[in-house]
């Protein structure tokens, strides 16, 4: 990484760099020019972007991904935080096996790296995992990839990180309705002939949550929501004074069943709904209901995204692409302001899992720049995602983590 004093770049004074606090607008506007013909109107500062939900695949799974390489691909995307989940080996549920990790971390990652504690022994929801270790080195507990299937081990954690003020953050799931289902059990999947995963299996264990964080007084916030019934219920949660937010993904609110191909890239926990649930996390997203954007940046290897949608691994990439397909289907076509999506995709995850914003850490986009998304340029070990070959609007010139200079574009001299 090189120190941002040899960063060379020139930003208009555009509404948006207001974001930044003022010494950062001066760190940009007294460097030299961009070494290439750019509209500078073009040209916008943000904060760097926070994605409290990806996969880095290691300790365990490094052949899918590693922390340096999804590091790597977070700076790429505007990126200066993000937030693994604890699907690992070993799972970071003790402090002697959450510590393997954090050196990882310590040693690899080029941008800042916040781990999750799982909730569970093994994410298995049957015994509760050392918390009380783990707490001040994770930024909140989490079981995702499953569903903790048991109330009582789900009211029990609530009430073990609250002593402990940490979050519960739940990949919402119920087994029992599952049914071997790969994709939304709605038209498409009975058109085409293939097993559905029916809503209820989100939304109903999101209203057993918070019945549960209602008696508990958990911080608790629910991750990847994909339906209609997720956001009314989180809806109504919030008018009751539930401490309660939640996440959803770039792919949810700009795709639907109706956009599915039989490959691997198009499935993903929890699937594309149908036209009605994409619409309403609109809405949510829209009116505050919904008051994150996560990527849930989930890389496999090409073999296990190759056999279709039935048979292939859960999980898409997307750090490399999530701002330009947000900005492009979103924000140009007037559903939401780029301010609201830079408080979805920066400020609000960090507030709500008190993750500094440092005043040295920003991204510079030019807004005006077509790009073709092409997974073999990511650098990410995975490439499977559903906008391969969508044109959008977009390119990340540059990204600053803590003064360090994580990636430039080679436009940039």
């Amino acid at each position: 990484m090189s120190s941002l004093s040899s960063t060379s770049f020139h930003v208009s004074a555009s509404p948006y760099v207001r974001f930044l606090p003022d010494s950062v607008k001066n760190l940009v506007f007294q460097s030299s020019s961009i070494q290439s013909p750019l509209d500078e109107s073009r040209l916008f500062l943000f904060p760097g972007f926070c994605d409290v939900h990806v996969h880095f695949r290691e300790p365990g799974f490094s052949y899918k991904e590693t922390i340096r390489t999804g590091s790597l691909s977070a700076a790429r995307g505007g990126y200066t935080a993000v937030c693994p989940m604890p699907n690992l080996n070993p799972v970071p549920d003790t402090l002697p096996h959450l510590s393997e990790e954090l050196a990882l971390i310590r040693d690899t990652a080029c941008i800042h790296v916040y781990p999750y504690g799982a909730i569970s022994m093994e994410e298995k929801g049957e015994t509760l995992a050392d918390l009380e270790s783990m707490a001040e080195h994770v930024i909140a507990f989490s079981d995702d990839g499953h569903g903790v299937q048991q109330n009582e081990i789900m009211r029990e954690a609530m009430l073990r990180a609250k002593a402990l003020g940490k979050i519960i953050a739940a990949h919402c799931e119920d087994n029992s309705l599952l049914r071997g289902g790969c994709i939304h059990d709605g038209s498409w999947a009975r058109e085409h002939g293939f097993p559905g995963i029916c809503s209820e299996s989100e939304w109903g264990q999101i209203a057993r949550d918070l019945e549960l964080c209602a008696q508990t007084g958990c911080s608790y916030h629910v991750c990847h929501i994909s339906t209609k019934e997720s956001v009314h219920i989180i809806r109504e949660a919030k008018k009751s004074g539930i401490d309660v937010t939640c996440e959803t993904g770039p792919h949810y609110l700009v795709l639907d069943d109706h956009d599915l191909i039989d490959e691997g890239r198009f499935k993903m926990n929890p699937p594309l709904r149908g036209r009605e649930d994409r619409e309403a996390l609109i809405e949510g997203l829209q009116d505050g209901t919904i008051d994150m954007i996560a990527t849930d940046h989930a890389p496999h290897a090409p073999e296990e995204k190759a056999k279709g949608l039935r048979g292939s691994a859960f999980g898409i990439v997307g750090l490399e692409c999530a701002f330009p397909v947000l900005y492009t289907r979103l924000v140009r076509k007037g559903l939401i302001t780029l301010q609201q999506l830079i408080d979805r995709m920066a400020y609000a995850p960090r507030k709500r899992f008190r993750i500094p914003l440092e005043e040295d850490s920003f991204t510079l986009w030019d807004l005006g720049a077509e790009e073709t998304i092409d997974p073999d340029a990511f650098l990410s070990m995975g490439r499977s995602t559903p906008f391969a070959g969508d044109t959008v609007s977009g390119r990340c010139l540059l990204t600053v983590s803590s003064g360090k200079t994580v990636y430039r574009h080679p436009s940039i001299a």
